[in-house]
């Protein structure tokens, strides 16, 4: 293709495996600095100074200064998709580079996709919500209903909070492991809040894993039911 979006020059980006490596990593939602984005790649800081230079300069990854230390991160929600449904992509064909660990099992259940809920509890709170009104699938696109904003209000969400922002309220995103569609969008990332303000679940610092205590299990499936 001569003229028109250039997808060569983002896979030629996204297609090393280092900065591959240090993509993935910051699909967790985390600021991480140079030094722990070299540790993920597997090389040395001099070396990821270089691959994160080429990934600000292609609109992937942003950073920011606090004192001494810059932190980076992916430049918005668009390239946190783009990265989760390759993810998704790889996996479905068979294109897997290690064995599954102990990890993998959390990983599978509960993990966070930048600020939103994945993996098996995240399709299943997607096909709650759908299953109970409070979401309508709409061709490819969600939409929250009357009914939803009112169930939703009744468990602590403020929908009305989350209309002022510019970012879209209701919005799916394909699931690496799971192969289907989870919530994000500004709701998606209100209820995985919710979650962990509550006790329900918590972050943990060497993985994407969100860990749900046992109460937080019992929580979550009395209010998300279905599963897929």
């Amino acid at each position: 293709m001569k003229e028109g979006p250039d997808i060569a020059q983002i896979g030629a980006l996204i297609g090393d495996p280092a900065r591959a490596n240090m993509l993935a990593a910051l699909t967790g939602g985390r600021a991480l600095t140079a030094t722990e984005l070299a540790g993920v790649g597997g090389i040395t800081l001099q070396t990821a100074s270089t691959h994160l230079a080429k990934l600000e300069a292609g609109g992937l990854l942003a950073q920011r200064k606090q004192g001494r230390h810059r932190y980076f991160t992916l430049a918005d929600e668009a390239v946190a998709r783009l990265i989760e449904s390759m993810m998704g992509f790889a996996a479905g064909r068979g294109h897997l580079r290690h064995r599954p660990g102990p990890k993998e099992p959390a990983l599978r259940k509960a993990r966070i996709c930048y600020d939103h809920l994945a993996g098996d509890y995240g399709v299943r709170m997607l096909d709650s919500l759908i299953a109970s009104g409070t979401i309508a699938a709409v061709g490819d696109g969600l939409r929250l209903t009357e009914k939803g904003e009112s169930h939703l209000k009744c468990i602590g969400i403020d929908v009305g909070d989350l209309r002022s922002s510019r970012r879209p309220l209701c919005r799916s995103c394909l699931d690496w492991s799971e192969r289907r569609a989870h919530l994000a969008g500004s709701l998606g990332k209100a209820l995985l809040s919710s979650f962990l303000d509550k006790g329900w679940a918590r972050r943990t610092a060497e993985s994407r894993s969100i860990l749900f205590s046992p109460e937080g299990d019992r929580q979550f499936l009395r209010l998300f039911p279905v599963q897929g």
